[in-house]
C-alpha cells in the first residue's frame, strides 16, 4: 500500500495520523510495536491530509534516536521522508516485536481500533509470558513430588502412551520431566492442577430462578477427576430423552450435545487464568447452562476470532494443553470451538455465545425463544410501559436483560442503537423505578430485574 492509499484509508489499528513529531508519536509506535505492527504518518491532519513538516540534515536521525532513548527494549522504526502535494511528509513503519511488552518511559500501550491503550499488569505479564514462550503453569512450586498422588500420574501416563502422541519411558519420574512437570526437582503448577492438592475450585449449582438454588456442587479435585464430577452433575441436572429411529435399538438424546459441555470445561479449566484465584462456576437453569472461568482470553485472541473456522489458538497454561492433548482430551489445538459449533448443528433448538465480562470468560447454551416466550416478551414491554411508564428504549432494555443478565452497557448501546450514555441514563431510571438493581462488582457482576407480579412467573423463571 503506497502513502497515498494509506492516507486514503484513515487512521486504524495500524495507522496513525500526527501533525508534529512528539511524545505520542512514540506511543503509537510502542503500541503497535506491541500489537501487530503499524504506520504513523507525521505532516497530515486528522483526516490525512497533507500539511507538511519542516526538517532539516539532522531531523530525522534525531528522531530515531529519541524514539531509541525513550523505548525499551529500544525500538528503531523505518523512517522514510516522502513528498505529497509538494508537501514533505514522514512515514515512520514498525513490525511487531519480538520481545514484548515495549514500554514508552515505563509505561506499556497497545493498539486497540484507532486509539491507544494503557496496558494493565496482567495484559504486561501475558505480553511477556507469551513473548518468551512460557506459561504461567510452568513455574515450580516449593512442593515434594511425593505429594502428588501416583495412582493419577501412572493412569495419566497409560493413557497418554495409548493415544501413541507421545513415547514414554518406563520411569514415572522420567516421564514427568520430559514433559516438564517437574523442573528442577519440583513439580510445576500443571503438576499440581493435574494430580495433587491445588486448592482451585469448580462451582456448579442448579438454579430454580436466578436467585433461587436447589443444588449445589464443589470440588477442589486434581483437574481429571474434576471434570468427570462436574459431568455428573451437569447429567443429573439436564433433561434425558429417547428417540426411536426403527431399529430395536433406543437412541439417547440430552438437552444439550454432552461433546460441548465437555469441551466448554475443558476450555475453562485449561485457559482460566490461575494467578486469579476465584472458582470456575457453573450454573444451570432450565433452558440454560452459563459457564464462567477466570481471565479473559490469552494474548490477542478476540472473541471474534472464536467465532472464525481459520482462529489460532493462544495458550496461556501450555503444560496443561499439552497434558490434555496427549490424553486424547484435547483433539488439535485451536479446533475445540469449531467442533462445538459441529456438534450444535444437530441440536438446531439450542443457541450459542461466548463472551467476556470484567475479568472472566463466558460460555453459555440456551434454548432459542419460543414463541410463547416472544409473545410475553412483547406483552411485559407493553405493560411495563403503561404501568411504569417507561419509554421504548427502557423497555428495551429490560428486555435485553431478561435474554442475558451479564449484557454490558456497551452492548446495550449496540443492540439499541444508542451511545453508551444514553444507556447509562436510561438505567438510571429503570433503578429509580426500583425495577433494576446491580448484583456484585462493576466487572463481573449481573443485572437484576425486580418485576411486576402480573402472568410473568414462567419468563422470570427462565
Amino acid at each position: 500500500m503506497d502513502l497515498e492509499d494509506i492516507l486514503k484509508s484513515g487512521e486504524s489499528d495500524s495507522v496513525e495520523f500526527k501533525r508534529t513529531f512528539g511524545k505520542e508519536v512514540i506511543i503509537s509506535l510502542a503500541a503497535f510495536a506491541n500489537t501487530d505492527g503499524g504506520k504513523v504518518v507525521v505532516g497530515v491532519d486528522n483526516s490525512g491530509n497533507p500539511i507538511g513538516i519542516s526538517i532539516g540534515s539532522e531531523t530525522e536521525q534525531r528522531y530515531l534516536n529519541e524514539i531509541k532513548v525513550a523505548t525499551y527494549p529500544q525500538i528503531m522504526p523505518h523512517l522514510t521522508p516522502c513528498e505529497i502535494d509538494h508537501k514533505t511528509v514522514l512515514l515512520f513503519e514498525i513490525n511487531e516485536y519480538p520481545v514484548k511488552p515495549v514500554s514508552y518511559k515505563n509505561r506499556y500501550y497497545k493498539r486497540v481500533k484507532n486509539s491507544n491503550h494503557l496496558l494493565a499488569l496482567d495484559e504486561i505479564i501475558d505480553l511477556r509470558q507469551k513473548s518468551l514462550n512460557v506459561s504461567y503453569d510452568a513455574y515450580p512450586l516449593e512442593e515434594n513430588p511425593a505429594s502428588l498422588d501416583s495412582l493419577l500420574m501412572t493412569r495419566f501416563m497409560e493413557t497418554a502412551g495409548a493415544t501413541g502422541r507421545v513415547n514414554l519411558q518406563d520411569d514415572l519420574f522420567t516421564n514427568l520431566i520430559k514433559l516438564r512437570l517437574i523442573q528442577s526437582g519440583k513439580p510445576t503448577l500443571a503438576a499440581m492442577l493435574l494430580f495433587g492438592n491445588h486448592g482451585y475450585a469448580i462451582h456448579a449449582g442448579r438454579f430454580k430462578t436466578l436467585d433461587t438454588i436447589i443444588d449445589d456442587f464443589y470440588t477442589k479435585a486434581p483437574l481429571s477427576n474434576a471434570l468427570e464430577e462436574v459431568m455428573v452433575f451437569i447429567k443429573k441436572h439436564i433433561n434425558l430423552s429417547f428417540q426411536f429411529d426403527g431399529s430395536l435399538q433406543r437412541k439417547e438424546r440430552w438437552q444439550y450435545p454432552l461433546e460441548a459441555i465437555r469441551e466448554l470445561l475443558l476450555n475453562a479449566v485449561v485457559h482460566r487464568d490461575y494467578r486469579n484465584a476465584s472458582d470456575i462456576v457453573i450454573k444451570i437453569f432450565d433452558e440454560r447452562i452459563i459457564i464462567t472461568s477466570p481471565g479473559r482470553l490469552f494474548g490477542q485472541l478476540t472473541i471474534a476470532d472464536l467465532k472464525r473456522d481459520d482462529y489460532s489458538s493462544s495458550i496461556r497454561n501450555k503444560l496443561l494443553a499439552e497434558a490434555f492433548y496427549l490424553t486424547g482430551d484435547i483433539e488439535k489445538y485451536g479446533t475445540g470451538f469449531i467442533r462445538i459449533r459441529q456438534w450444535l448443528k444437530t441440536y438446531p433448538e439450542i443457541q450459542y455465545d461466548i463472551r467476556e465480562s470484567g475479568d472472566a470468560f463466558i460460555a453459555e447454551l440456551f434454548h432459542q425463544a419460543t414463541d410463547d416466550l416472544k409473545t410475553d416478551l412483547i406483552d411485559l414491554k407493553t405493560d411495563l410501559k403503561r404501568m411504569k411508564g417507561l419509554s421504548e428504549t427502557q423497555a428495551e432494555i429490560i428486555s435485553a436483560i431478561l435474554e442475558n443478565e451479564f449484557i454490558t452497557q456497551q452492548q446495550l448501546s449496540e443492540r439499541i442503537g444508542i451511545t453508551p450514555r444514553n444507556i447509562r441514563n436510561n438505567m438510571d431510571t429503570l433503578k429509580s423505578k426500583g425495577l433494576l438493581k446491580r448484583v456484585g462488582s462493576q466487572r463481573g457482576g449481573r443485572w437484576k430485574l425486580i418485576l411486576p407480579q402480573k402472568g410473568f412467573s414462567r419468563m422470570e423463571e427462565q
